[in-house]
């Protein structure tokens, strides 16, 4: 499985591997073993305290089955993103760019459960197979994703590293501070690339990011200039932290 990594606008790198289908299989099958567990414990109890019939009915409702129906939402949002089955196979919810779901997320997943399996057979894993990170439709809905927790890091690059930076240095292009995160991971990228024609797209690139910033560059060095705006957008970065 392909490992996912995000550089935010604060150079937190995130790495992130999504989790395979058979462990969420299985985290499910363990979620459900648990599930069934409560159902019977739960049951056998009220037998035995023979509680009023009036009674019976509020104590199944309240006590067994809206904590069995809300499951999966109320483990994910107090467990952060974890069901007992997640954490047991070391794999938890999180947004695609690394942080926590917001309650909304976990409800819209847990709403869209009943799509993805019950209701449709189980198109929720056909659709985990054809997604680049193994997303459900909730998943897709809520912008979420499962990872290995192992694989989970965020490592926040030194500020040692970007000194020079600090020291008297004066920005050449004050639009890259309009740049998207998004604009800057696809400018590193390219700048990293080792393919053939490496050359042709950062002549191309450059003469897009001219274009949206309205930059006119002080020489023709098209890679250059490209190194240039991501240190400036770096530098103006540093200033918000």
């Amino acid at each position: 499985m392909a490992e996912s990594t995000i550089i935010t606008g604060q150079f937190v790198r995130i790495s992130q591997t999504p989790a395979s289908i058979g462990e969420r299989l299985i985290a499910l099958i363990i979620d459900y073993f648990l599930i069934g567990l409560y159902l019977y414990s739960t049951i056998a109890l009220i037998a035995k305290l023979h509680l009023p019939s009036g009674f019976n009915l509020f104590f199944f409702l309240f006590i067994v089955y809206l904590p069995i129906l809300g499951y999966s939402f109320l483990c994910e949002m107090f467990n952060h993103g974890q069901s007992f089955g997640k954490r047991l196979m070391n794999i938890r919810v999180v947004k695609l760019d690394g942080s926590t779901p917001s309650i909304g997320s976990y409800l819209l997943r847990w709403l869209l459960f009943i799509v993805d399996g019950p209701l449709t057979s189980g198109l929720g894993i056909f659709v985990i197979l054809l997604t680049k990170n193994s997303q459900r439709l909730g998943d897709l809905a809520a912008g979420t994703m499962v990872i290995k927790e192992k694989n989970y890091r965020k490592i926040h690059v030194s500020l040692d590293e970007f000194d020079y930076l600090m020291k008297n240095y004066r920005p050449v292009y004050p639009q890259s501070a309009d740049l998207s995160l998004e604009q800057v991971n696809v400018i590193t990228r390219t700048l990293e690339s080792g393919e053939k024609d490496r050359i042709r797209r950062i002549s191309a690139l450059a003469k897009k990011v001219q274009s949206l910033l309205s930059i006119t560059p002080q020489d023709g060095n098209q890679e250059k200039f490209l190194q240039t705006v991501l240190r400036d957008y770096q530098y103006y970065a540093l200033e918000e932290i």
